[in-house]
Parts: structure tokens; C-alpha cells; sequence
């Protein structure tokens, strides 16, 4: 296997920048690595080579004649199916939509092409991106690269699973209740949830939804922030979208963290999570301390969490999809998304005012918890990587899951704050499993965020240790 598919982004960048090598043939390395892969794992589910090929040398040709180049100029990327490709089947994961080609891009899609990527297909998704575990009625499952018999997470699955496995350098991705940092941390990868509005989303059925975010993967802190480079910024489509410039993310992640005050919390006060879990990231606490930071045992409170996420995810969720059934017959869609639509529609209106005015008491507490502590640090789940068969998690400890996303609540709880949050690789247990380290940080402090990652990525380089298909 080529080295090129185990270079960072900005590794790969830079050479080709350089003229080092081409993006034709850093392009044709990754094709040879889905190759060999891809049929094992099923990550990449709209494979299109030649139109990759075609658009790597049209992207040699350019540099050539000395044209200004893109952030991400010559980068292969595979595309989460749930963003509109223009061209491109984009299939949601659902029968309904199996052979459906958008005629125009999402913007993230329109942005990552005009930073100079090359686009090589599509990633795999759960229904409609609903639930943390990658599998579907049209392409099938996806698996987990460091243990075939094991679920990738969700609903950014596929995208990791390409990641961890040498297939693309980055990938796209989109976060409600966890879709961006769940499959990083099951597949040694890094998913960060950027503030609502970092990422402007378009088109998008309500603007001013701050629930789901459209984000970035990579195997690095760094590949995170140069992809950011791409994807961030304003756009006047997008009325919460922020107008910080992308160009944030260019600046260098080193940061001296001496004081810095931490809080871990093992499980926010209210949450069962799996002693595996736990022992490994504790493990890794010491990390901190060695980097200057002052780490102490705390949690916000967290009350009324559970409730405000499963009513606003309803009430989305009943937007999203009620006119889908109606054209389409809800019978075609899965049970899950079903019975979250039913929910949705059994609201009131006094409950989702209630649910937004606890929402806002959450925000506050946390707020001001976190002016006493710059960052909080918690599992990314609560539970390890579980068995492929399995639709969900049905118990944790002993404690009932009693719907299919009660298990994701170690990223649910943060979603509904608004905060910064980023899943980085913080080892693995006993059997092999990775297990990611939940960093959150203050409103908008995205680049923060970044930073602490990275100075514990230096530390512990668990972004190293390649998936064992990977070796054989």
C-alpha cells in the first residue's frame, strides 16, 4: 500500500502544491487503496474513478499553467450521502431515493469543489443519516475497520470508516446528535461539531435550526482545520451562518495551555456509560496535567437535557420528513424515523416553547460553567463500538435504552448547548476498540477547541495506529 494514503491532508497539500507528486497520482494511490479495501468495509457506495481521474488532471493541468490554487487543491474526497452532488446519486440511505441526481450542489459540496478537491464518490449513511450505525436498505452496512463484526457509528459512518482506512484524507460530514464525533470515535478518527453557523448550511428547510451542523473529518487536528479553511465563512443564504473568516483556521494549533483550568466529567452527572469506556480515556488523563492544564472532577448541570433534545429532534424531525411521507407513503421509510415523525407530530406548541426556554436555561449553565472552565472533557459515547447486528444499543450498565438514540446522549446533551465540540482518538481497549475523548469548549470557541485536540493528538499520537485490515 502506497505511503501517500497514510500522509495527513496537510502533508498531501503541501506536496502536491510543491510538485512533489500530482494529484493524479496521490489520487490514483487512494483509488488503489478502496480497491483493496472498500468490498471488506463498504464505505464508499457511489464509486466513481473516472470521473475522479478526469477531474485530477484537469487539477495537474491547472497547476500547471500557474492558475491560483485551491486550500485543498489535488484532495480526494468522498462525499457524506446525505449533501445534494450535483450529477451525482445522492440516496439519503433510502429506497425512495436510490436513483435520485440532484441538479446543484449543497453549499459545503459547491465550497470543497472550489478549494480544489476531487471528488470520488459517495459515503455511506444510515437512513437518512437517523441513528448512529451505518446501515441501510440500499447499500447495506458499513464496518468497522478495526473489527469487521463491529458497527462504524454514525450517521458520518461511512466517511469515517474511509478515513480510518487510508481511503480519503478528509471527509465531509453533518452532526445532530452526535453523526460527526460517534463514528470518529469508533473508527481512531477526528470529528468536530463547529458552533451552528461556522459551517453555513444551504439549502435548508429552516435556516435558523441550530440542531444540525454540516462539519469536518480528518485523521488529524490539522486536516480538521485545514478543511475548515474550505468550508467556513459566511454566506448570505445562511442567517445564522457567523462572519468570522475561514482564514481563522489557517493560523498555527500550538498554544501554551500552563493553568488552563479542565473539566472531565466520566458521565455528566446522569449518564450510564460502559466501564471500558472510561478506564480508557482515564488513563489518558494525565495528558492534560503534563501540558500545564489544572484538571478537576466537575459537570454542568444537565437537567432537562434528555427532554429538550428528544422534543426538538421530534419537532424537526416532523419538519423534515411529513411531506416526504405524504408523497411517498410512510410505510417506504424506516420504523425509527417513523416513530420520530409521530412524536413530532403529537407536539404541542406550549411543549416545543417549553422545550426552547429550557434549552436557553441549559445554555446559560453551562456558559457559566465553562467561565470557570475553559474546556470540558467527556466520553464521546457510552459505549464501545458494539456488534454490526445490533440496531442500536439496548442497555448500557444494566440501564435501558429505551429508544434507538437514548444511547447517544453523551453527544445529544452538547448538541443542544451550541457548543464547540470534537471527538479526537484517546485509545483503546482492552480488545482493540477505539474509544474518542469528547472536548467541548466555550460559545464559538472553535479554534480552541481545535487547539487543546491537537496538543493531545502530539501527545498520545493514538491517529497512528492503522486499522489491523490495514496490515494484512
Amino acid at each position: 500500500m502506497s505511503d501517500l494514503v497514510w500522509m495527513t491532508a496537510v502533508e498531501l497539500a503541501a506536496l502536491i502544491k510543491r510538485g512533489e507528486v500530482s494529484a493524479t497520482e496521490v489520487l490514483q494511490a487512494h483509488l488503489d487503496q478502496i480497491d483493496a479495501l472498500n468490498p471488506k468495509l463498504n464505505a464508499i457506495v457511489t464509486y466513481l474513478p473516472e470521473l475522479a481521474l478526469e477531474r485530477a488532471r484537469q487539477a495537474d493541468e491547472k497547476q500547471a499553467r500557474g492558475e491560483e490554487l485551491g486550500v485543498l487543491h489535488g484532495l480526494p474526497i468522498a462525499h457524506k450521502d446525505a449533501f445534494e452532488t450535483a450529477g451525482i446519486r445522492t440516496t439519503w440511505g433510502s429506497p425512495v431515493f436510490s436513483d435520485y441526481v440532484p441538479a446543484a450542489d449543497d453549499l459545503i459540496i459547491a465550497r470543497l469543489k472550489a478549494a480544489g478537491c476531487i471528488t470520488l464518490g459517495k459515503t455511506n449513511v444510515p437512513e437518512f443519516g437517523a441513528g448512529s450505525h451505518t446501515f441501510n436498505r440500499v447499500f447495506g452496512a458499513t464496518r468497522n475497520p478495526y473489527d469487521l463484526s463491529r458497527t462504524c457509528g454514525g450517521s458520518s459512518g461511512g466517511a469515517a470508516v474511509a478515513l480510518a482506512a487510508g481511503m480519503i484524507p478528509i471527509a465531509d460530514g453533518s452532526d445532530m446528535g452526535g453523526s460527526l464525533r460517534n463514528p470518529a470515535s469508533f473508527c481512531n478518527v477526528v470529528g468536530l461539531r463547529p458552533s451552528p453557523g461556522r459551517v453555513p448550511g444551504y439549502p435548508k428547510a429552516n435556516a435558523w435550526e441550530t440542531l444540525g451542523v454540516a462539519g469536518p473529518m480528518g485523521r488529524t487536528a490539522q486536516d480538521v482545520a485545514l478543511m475548515l479553511q474550505a468550508i467556513a465563512g459566511y454566506d448570505p443564504r445562511a442567517p445564522i451562518s457567523l462572519t468570522e473568516p475561514p482564514s481563522l483556521f489557517a493560523q498555527p494549533l500550538e498554544r501554551d495551555f500552563a493553568a488552563v483550568k479542565i473539566a472531565w466529567s466520566p458521565d455528566l452527572g446522569l449518564l450510564p456509560v460502559e466501564p471500558s469506556v472510561s478506564a480508557t480515556i482515564e488513563k489518558q488523563l494525565t495528558v492534560f496535567s503534563d501540558l500545564g492544564c489544572q484538571v478537576e472532577q466537575a459537570a454542568p448541570d444537565f437537567r432537562d437535557a434528555y427532554d429538550i433534545f428528544q422534543t426538538l429532534r421530534a419537532w424537526s424531525f416532523e419538519l423534515s420528513f411529513s411531506e416526504h411521507f405524504a408523497e411517498h407513503g410512510e410505510e417506504r421509510f424506516k420504523d425509527t424515523i417513523r416513530w420520530n415523525v409521530a412524536q413530532g407530530k403529537r407536539l404541542t406548541g406550549a411543549q416545543v416553547s417549553r422545550a426552547e426556554a429550557k434549552r436557553t436555561e441549559l445554555f446559560q449553565r453551562v456558559r457559566e460553567f465553562l467561565d470557570t472552565y475553559e474546556f470540558l472533557l467527556l466520553p464521546t459515547t457510552q459505549a464501545p463500538p458494539f456488534l454490526i447486528e445490533w440496531e442500536y444499543p439496548t442497555q448500557i450498565n444494566g440501564v435501558a435504552m429505551e429508544t434507538y438514540i437514548d444511547w447517544m446522549m453523551s453527544c445529544a446533551f452538547i448538541t443542544i448547548t451550541g457548543m464547540p465540540a470534537i471527538s479526537t482518538p484517546c485509545g483503546f481497549t482492552d480488545d482493540g476498540l477505539p474509544i474518542g475523548l469528547q472536548i467541548v469548549g466555550r460559545p464559538r470557541a472553535d479554534f480552541a477547541v481545535l487547539q487543546l485536540a491537537y496538543a493531545f493528538q502530539e501527545a498520545t499520537r493514538f491517529y497512528q495506529r492503522k486499522p489491523p485490515i490495514c496490515n494484512m
